[in-house]
């Protein structure tokens, strides 16, 4: 099973590897929050373990030109094909402030195929949960049926920077 998980983990390393480099000549945004460090641990609050509420995020140099900002946030190493995706949003505010619980821009649907955020809550284990963002050159026109996919084709052509923080969760641990 852990080298189920392994291939899994290492084919979302692939995509998005593949994703990140197709812009490789584009800016690259910083992603941070408040609530926990590159690679730390995410507090229980923002999980199934807690109130299940998005973290606060900042967004930073972001650059010129840019009309719209966009979240994933992906867990490769989810049980599933593709990961678990526990949150697609896009049309958020250009300041790069994403306050926790935050319901504003447009939110599509997660891998649960609810809508807005979906808290971590891992069966096993620890997770990475990457925090994706992108600065985009036009406001897209995507109903809340938006999933990942979707989104990631939608945002061809226009992504003008982007950036990951990820963090980690593991059940029972904080």
């Amino acid at each position: 099973m852990n080298t189920i998980r392994s291939i899994k983990y290492i084919s979302c390393l692939i995509f998005f590897a593949v994703l990140f480099t197709a812009f490789k000549d584009k800016a690259s945004l910083t992603v941070d929050s408040p609530a926990f460090t590159p690679n730390g641990m995410i507090p229980a609050k923002y999980t199934c373990e807690g109130f299940n509420i998005s973290p606060p995020l900042t967004i930073t140099d972001i650059p010129s030109g840019t009309k719209t900002l966009a979240i994933i946030v992906h867990d490769p190493d989810a049980n599933e094909a593709d990961g678990v995706t526990h949150w697609v949003a896009w049309d958020l505010p250009l300041d790069g402030h994403v306050p926790e619980n935050f319901k504003g821009g447009q939110q599509g649907r997660n891998s649960n195929h609810g809508i807005g955020y979906k808290g971590m809550c891992p069966p096993s284990g620890t997770h990475h949960y990457n925090f994706y963002a992108y600065a985009l050159d036009t406001e897209l026109s995507l109903d809340s049926n938006t999933d990942r996919s979707r989104l990631q084709q939608a945002m061809q052509g226009h992504i003008l920077a982007q950036g990951v923080l990820t963090g980690t969760y593991s059940k029972g641990q904080n």
